[in-house]
């Protein structure tokens, strides 16, 4: 039985291993080649309001190591102008911001799922795959666009693979339509944005070109994203997995190792007399080794190689996800030789660990072992420690405590493997308890309320913000409501350079943060940052920050670090008064009473604001995470790990 279980042990762990090396080869390579075929940016500024094309091609002239530029023209749709595949049902209730664009002409291109650049005539549309998985999409199928009595009807050509925004945790995506259809929509639907976006001769320099754009009065109304985030983004998910199976691999070998230490020093005490023999008879220690170090061997060999061929088939379950969005890489002889490497690996790692537990038997002589079989894996204690002192009524209760003790080297290897597998089975869920918390989105940047609503930098984007307030102020039905505004300023940075850092402005108490040190700012002199942001500039709380507002020095004192995935991860917060001439954003958070029915209040206030984005927090979550969170449980990793320790709990 014993057997059994150390050969499943060992071959789980090769496969989790074998598994994650190919998932992470898989993820490298598909990751290169999307960005490759996509010819992505290194550099976007994504900006809201009018822009000068001229103003752009005098800047990049003035740049040696642009290579290419171009301005990329989105026309958002708001959710309820939109139906997919039901034309009864509108994507009012989604978070995403939803944009139809043309096909780019020099770079970024937009890809199929054979990954080729996207080509759709009129009347079509790609659509991009977090669609398609939502709504279990085909070819074929329809989506309307519907405003003002202006109705336009496309068929669903492709389904997009975008290198900006494929993953689901960004709350932006692409659909391609034809030039044609492009002119259509922007006379008659929606606002336009622009992606002003530029290729590098060298990705190192993206830094540097990043402050010279910010330091130039070029569009900025908006986030800018890098190449490297882009990378980054694109394999969160799948990155993740890879690295909870390697942990998982890592424990299983512990486990396997730790059983068959037991089972050595268990077979050493029951054969101690026959070890005698042996010496007595002359064979060597080295000999006697040779003897035990075979059957595991052999255990090993075979779980290590069943565990590697199961990977060959089981890889392609967990690299489902990497294949969908990203497409297969072109294979190449890392990817069998890489997995067979780790395999070996993990071969050698338990064989050396059988030879060092069986260097013991140098210290056996053959006229002890004759005379005792008992004394392996005891400690001395004290005499004291005997039945006839003890207050124990219960003698079987006593003389177990007692061996206990005696072989606490022995039997502590039975406490370690409780302790690995209940960690196995506590930390994965909740892990996965925590992201789907409402409280998560703490995390995230923004504050916990049942209610978000957004109003991105358009026309009268003032006006519109009063009346939200003022509707809200007026509803017997919010319990409370914090507004906050998000505004570029001007900062010196860690080389003592000027760049752009977007801060956002409010009363930070109402819908407060989980800082990871310090604590929120409270006073016109404080600001907390984001961890990238804190990290990019070299600060901890208590340090200083010059900032420029209203064309005047500031110094403020880092208050707090918070944790942000939102604008690119670069954020910070502060409390102060502001101007109206650089606002990016406004985002009111809302609290409503206990008994108020929060999806029925969301659709009020989608009537009544139809030109504001109005999210229920919790809605966010599942939509922005809910398939990373599908993808691992359909990996099936949780149920494989956690059944595997329990049996093991059981079996000892």
């Amino acid at each position: 039985m014993i057997i059994t279980i150390l050969f499943m042990f060992i071959m789980l762990s090769s496969l989790l291993m074998a598994s994650a090396s190919s998932n992470v080869i898989n993820l490298l390579n598909s990751m290169d080649q999307l960005v490759k075929i996509s010819n992505a940016p290194h550099f976007v500024q994504m900006h809201a309001g009018e822009v000068n094309q001229k103003s752009i091609d005098s800047f990049v002239e003035k740049i040696p190591f642009v290579k290419k530029q171009q301005t990329a023209e989105m026309v958002q749709i708001n959710g309820s102008n939109i139906f997919i595949k039901k034309k009864s049902q509108a994507e009012h209730n989604s978070v995403m911001d939803i944009s139809l664009v043309k096909q780019n002409s020099k770079f970024d291109f937009l890809l199929n799922l054979n990954n080729e650049v996207v080509d759709v005539r009129k009347g079509e549309i790609g659509v991009p795959i977090y669609y398609m998985q939502k709504y279990n999409l085909r070819i074929g199928d329809k989506i309307w666009v519907d405003k003002n009595k202006n109705e336009l009807e496309f068929t669903i050509s492709a389904f997009v693979r975008d290198v900006q925004m494929n993953p689901s945790i960004i709350s932006s995506k692409r659909f391609v339509i034809s030039n044609e259809d492009f002119e259509r929509i922007k006379r008659n639907f929606g606002e336009s944005e622009y992606l002003i976006e530029f290729q590098l001769t060298d990705v190192n320099k993206i830094n540097e070109f990043e402050n010279l754009y910010e330091s130039s009065n070029l569009p900025q109304k908006g986030p800018s994203i890098t190449y490297s985030l882009f990378k980054t983004l694109n394999s969160l998910t799948d990155g993740i997995i890879a690295a909870v199976l390697i942990i998982i691999s890592a424990l299983l070998m512990l486990i396997a190792s730790l059983c068959i230490r037991f089972t050595i020093m268990t077979s050493m005490e029951e054969e101690y007399r026959e070890i005698g023999v042996m010496k007595a008879i002359g064979i060597t220690s080295k000999d006697i080794q040779k003897l035990y170090v075979t059957k595991y061997v052999v255990i090993s060999a075979g779980g290590c190689i069943c565990g590697y061929i199961l990977s060959l088939f089981v890889t392609k379950i967990f690299t489902s996800n990497i294949t969908l969005y990203m497409g297969v890489a072109d294979k190449s002889i890392l990817h069998n030789v890489v997995p067979l490497i780790i395999t070996t690996l993990l071969f050698l790692v338990v064989i050396l660990f059988c030879r060092i537990i069986l260097r013991d038997f140098r210290g056996i002589t053959a006229i002890d072992a004759l005379q005792s079989r008992d004394k392996l894996g005891k400690r001395k204690i004290r005499n004291s420690f005997s039945l006839n002192q003890s207050k124990f009524k219960n003698v079987n209760i006593f003389i177990g405590i007692q061996d206990v003790i005696k072989r606490f080297k022995l039997y502590r290897v039975l406490s370690i493997v409780l302790i690995i597998a209940v960690f196995m089975i506590v930390v994965p869920v909740n892990f996965l308890y925590t992201i789907q918390s409402p409280k998560f989105v703490n995390y995230m940047g923004t504050g916990k309320s049942d209610i978000r609503i957004d109003l991105q930098q358009t026309e009268n984007i003032e006006k519109r913000f009063k009346d939200v307030i003022s509707y809200l102020r007026n509803d017997d039905e919010v319990e409370k409501y914090a507004a906050f505004v998000t505004i570029t300023f001007k900062m010196v940075n860690a080389d003592g350079i000027h760049e752009n850092l977007n801060l956002e402005v409010g009363d930070f108490t109402q819908f407060p943060l989980d800082n990871i040190q310090g604590m929120a700012p409270k006073n016109k002199n404080e600001i907390a940052l984001s961890y990238m942001n804190a990290n990019e500039l070299k600060k901890n709380v208590g340090d200083k920050i010059i900032l420029f507002a209203e064309g005047k020095e500031n110094v403020l004192t880092i208050s707090g670090i918070y944790q942000d995935v939102t604008n690119g991860g670069k954020t910070a917060k502060v409390s102060f008064s502001y101007n109206n001439e650089n606002i990016l954003w406004y985002v009111v958070n809302v609290d409503m009473k206990p008994t108020v029915n929060l999806k029925e209040k969301v659709k009020e206030y989608k009537h009544n604001f139809s030109s504001v984005k109005i999210t229920d927090t919790d809605d966010y979550l599942t939509q922005t995470l809910g398939e990373t969170i599908k993808t691992r449980d359909s990996s099936g990793y949780f149920d494989c790990y956690i059944h595997i320790s329990f049996n093991h709990c059981n079996v000892f």
